[in-house]
């Protein structure tokens, strides 16, 4: 079949309304036309340049505008009471959602920039607040042994608890709500729009879910409800009373482990190692599906001993068959002084992890590199191929290889 991404289409998506906004840092827009099947919208993508942000709004979002020409919006839908903080004299309030357990006085706002204190009362801004919402492939995120090819409907507020110097979202993550032009979309419109776009899933990405905690709770219900899973991609830095809270009701989670340094952490990240160390073990006692992803950044994270304390401590902590995604980073937001990862320091950090026992270890941001297919631990056939986001080829049967009858941990079909 060949697919035709002509100007001609651009155009006629463009007029329909079916456009783009994901990824704001890259300040780009991709156009798609419907219908198109999984296939042919890859491809499209690709050939119009969307490799790096492939994904298509479902419900077109204003673009996002700069603080002094967005327009006013109806703040009161928005807030609802935060879950986990308490009250403190004189109408402060102490936030138990992250490690920071920022205390915060009458009429301010935490680290996060999302969450008020109204007269000793703590508020989520951002409930049902959404600023990017498009349906993606589940390997963008990345998942590759979860629901492989298929599409999961993924959404995102404004905020973040931490402030990565490479953040490629910053401008939504680093943006108080008024910042950004949102949408007022409810956690069962979320279940619906899933359902209607033929999502298995719904995912909570782009900036970071642990600010909107609340939001992924409630959504998370009513997609169970609508027979619909939810998966998250977080940075894992929360505190353990909300992190089972919230991971108790979502069926897959993604960690960015950004490094294996608190000074990196410090320095790069404004956060700590420990907490997510924390969060990765909790996850694994709680037997929630896990994947982890390393952004290796040139000269800050890339050293040998760091790729071999990480992949010592996933062993003896989570096991051998988490799988663990070196990717390639890109210049952006505080970072664009330096070049993007070289291919073959992706391949020296996957070359440890695998001597160190690993079994399922990825390069990403990489199209078409051979370490982003599946092999067998055992037999080392090739069991699932892809291209960037696409599947080629599954030849996982019933949950193991079809040579040597290995069991490959995941979950392979819906």
């Amino acid at each position: 079949m060949t697919t035709n991404c002509s100007s001609q289409m651009v155009g006629e998506a463009l007029s329909a309304g079916i456009f783009s906004v994901a990824n704001a840092a890259r300040g780009g827009h991709e156009f798609l036309s419907a219908p198109m099947d999984r296939r042919s919208f890859l491809k499209c993508a690709v050939s119009v340049g969307a490799a790096g942000s492939i994904s298509h709004l479902v419900e077109p979002l204003p673009a996002m505008q700069p603080p002094e020409s967005a327009p006013k919006q109806d703040d009161a839908r928005f807030a609802v009471e935060a879950r986990f903080y308490e009250k403190l004299p004189n109408k402060r309030i102490r936030c138990k959602l992250c490690p920071r357990g920022c205390t915060v006085g009458d009429k301010e706002r935490g680290y996060c920039g999302v969450r008020e204190n109204r007269g000793g009362v703590y508020y989520t801004l951002v409930h049902s607040r959404v600023c990017a919402a498009h349906v993606d492939p589940v390997e963008k995120k990345p998942f590759f042994h979860y629901l492989p090819g298929t599409l999961a409907f993924s959404l995102a507020t404004a905020g973040c608890n931490v402030d990565c110097k490479f953040c490629q979202n910053w401008e939504i993550s680093q943006a108080r709500p008024e910042q950004v032009s949102s949408q007022y979309i409810p956690p069962q419109r979320v279940a619906e729009l899933a359902a209607q776009y033929h999502c298995p899933t719904i995912a909570y990405t782009y900036s970071e879910p642990t600010v909107f905690s609340e939001f992924v709770m409630d959504s998370a219900d009513a997609g169970h409800e609508a027979g619909i899973r939810s998966i998250v991609v977080s940075n894992g830095y929360i505190q353990d009373e909300p992190l089972r809270a919230v991971y108790s009701r979502v069926d897959a989670v993604k960690i960015d482990l950004k490094s294996f340094s608190d000074s990196y952490y410090k320095k790069i990240v404004s956060g700590e190692l420990k907490p997510v160390l924390e969060t990765l073990v909790a996850l694994r006692k709680m037997g929630k599906w896990n994947e982890i992803v390393y952004l290796v950044v040139p000269t800050l994270n890339d050293g040998d001993a760091e790729f071999t304390g990480m992949a010592r401590w996933i062993k003896a902590n989570l096991g051998t068959d988490v799988p663990v995604h070196f990717t390639q980073f890109h210049p952006d937001y505080l970072l664009k002084n330096l070049p993007i990862t070289p291919v073959s320091t992706l391949e020296r950090a996957h070359d440890i992890a695998m001597a160190e026992g690993l079994h399922f270890v990825y390069i990403g941001n990489v199209p078409g590199h051979p370490a982003e297919n599946t092999y067998c631990p055992q037999c080392r056939r090739m069991l699932v191929q892809r291209g960037g986001f696409e599947i080629r080829q599954m030849l996982i049967r019933d949950g193991a290889c079809p040579f040597c009858k290995q069991k490959i941990p995941g979950v392979w079909h819906a």
